[in-house]
């Protein structure tokens, strides 16, 4: 079971963000924010606007949690209670972007499948599993969001 010593005012550094909460959710969150990146990169980006959202949120929540989980790992956070606020702030905003991509993705689903007479039954099976995958990356961002909350209180 993970420990949760980095809520207690300490933020983790090297192997120390595998075994803390809520820095053990920075490699779900690269996984399933991966996932919607790759799900929805292999559909027809189409309608552009909504879709092109959703590529932007999945690729700069991967981008962004990727050089945060390095930073942690590397140890290059030395104010400390600077970095958690910092923490708490990006899992906000990612959670956010997160919610708007997936109700965005969503409603396009739901759009092509009501508004055609032939759907494209694997297009519509990776869709649906962009919109799930999409979901559980706002969950993770939200309950890190939340966990970074406590742990910058704590400080």
């Amino acid at each position: 079971m993970a420990s949760n010593t980095a809520t207690m005012g300490n933020l983790p550094s090297g192997v120390g963000i595998c075994t803390t909460i809520p820095d053990i959710l920075y490699l779900p969150e690269l996984i399933f924010g991966g996932l919607v990146w790759i799900l929805v990169a292999c559909t027809l980006v189409d309608p552009e606007n909504p879709q092109g959202w959703v590529m932007f949120v999945s690729v700069f929540c991967f981008v962004m949690t990727f050089i945060w989980l390095l930073v942690f790992a590397c140890g290059g956070h030395h104010n400390k209670g600077s970095w958690a606020a910092a923490d708490f702030a990006y899992h906000g905003l990612a959670a956010f972007f997160y919610l708007s991509a997936s109700v965005s993705l969503a409603r396009v689903t739901i759009e092509k499948q009501v508004n055609s007479t032939h759907v494209n039954f694997q297009v519509y099976q990776l869709d649906i599993s962009a919109v799930v995958f999409s979901y559980v990356a706002t969950l993770l961002y939200f309950v890190h969001t939340i966990l970074s909350a406590i742990r910058w209180k704590s400080f």
